[in-house]
């Protein structure tokens, strides 16, 4: 519960922080926060060149399919990029001033959070476009929404404070996070992995997510709702664990930074 008066006590610095996260992602950009949009969009294009022009992939509507996977991985593997080294790059501020530091990985948690509901309009609009239209499953998505947040949260709390003490985790990170990109169905369907492998995707959170996004998006069917009330526990059991792990390290990190 200290925790949650924390963040309520200490609101406007979340709020300035996570518009502070968003406003210096595009610092000095010329299109500024539109890149919200260009960034996956140029992402979508050359995946759709390579995996369904180049290598004939016979999926229909392969560019929904795609970015309906793409763009919440994007919201995951940024966030935990970004809050890997968080702290390294705010040290000066945490050294002089007093606040609740788990207000800065909130903050970048958050601040991807806002940027992934913005690209959000892109999967709708090429499922607009396909013909596909949207479906009343779409009601899901912000059940969804919240459980990768928790997610992506309790794992960006844990990282983010490791990096204090170990700097080479944040290089880490990158390679972890491509082997997972391959680990988690976004150019694929689950359906085309070999009996063997299916092992890495049971183990991995983020392909049932991805599952669940594309449910509503592409499939325009109900997700798994037992397997998301799975998920859902488990996020929380994960965000606390976190936050545990979290709370104990952050008492040596002005000494480290």
């Amino acid at each position: 519960m200290e925790v949650f008066r924390n963040i309520y006590k200490y609101r406007e610095l979340l709020k300035t922080n996570v518009k502070k996260e968003i406003r210096g992602k595009y610092k000095n950009s010329v299109l500024g926060i539109l890149w919200s949009f260009l960034n996956p969009l140029l992402q979508i294009v050359v995946y759709t060149v390579v995996f369904q022009v180049i290598l004939k992939n016979p999926k229909p509507h392969y560019i929904v399919f795609l970015c309906s996977g793409l763009i919440p991985w994007n919201f995951f593997s940024i966030a935990l990029s970004r809050g890997a080294f968080t702290f390294i790059e705010n040290g000066n501020i945490i050294k002089k001033v007093y606040f609740p530091r788990e207000i800065i990985p909130i903050s970048v948690v958050t601040s991807e959070l806002v940027n992934f509901v913005i690209s959000t309009i892109i999967i709708l609009g090429f499922a607009l476009g396909e013909g596909m239209g949207i479906s009343v499953y779409f009601c899901f998505y912000p059940l969804i929404l919240i459980i990768q947040f928790i997610l992506t949260l309790g794992i960006t709390l844990v990282v983010s404070a490791i990096t204090v003490y170990v700097r080479d985790l944040q290089h880490l990170i990158g390679v972890a996070l491509q082997l997972l990109f391959y680990a988690t169905p976004i150019v694929f369907a689950t359906d085309v992995i070999p009996e063997s492998m299916l092992w890495v995707i049971k183990i991995n959170p983020m392909a049932y997510i991805i599952d669940a996004y594309r449910d509503i998006f592409y499939n325009q069917q109900m997700p798994n709702l037992a397997m998301l009330g799975i998920l859902f526990l488990i996020s929380i059991a994960l965000c606390v664990v976190g936050y545990l792990i979290f709370n104990k390290l952050q008492k040596g990190f002005a000494e480290q930074l």
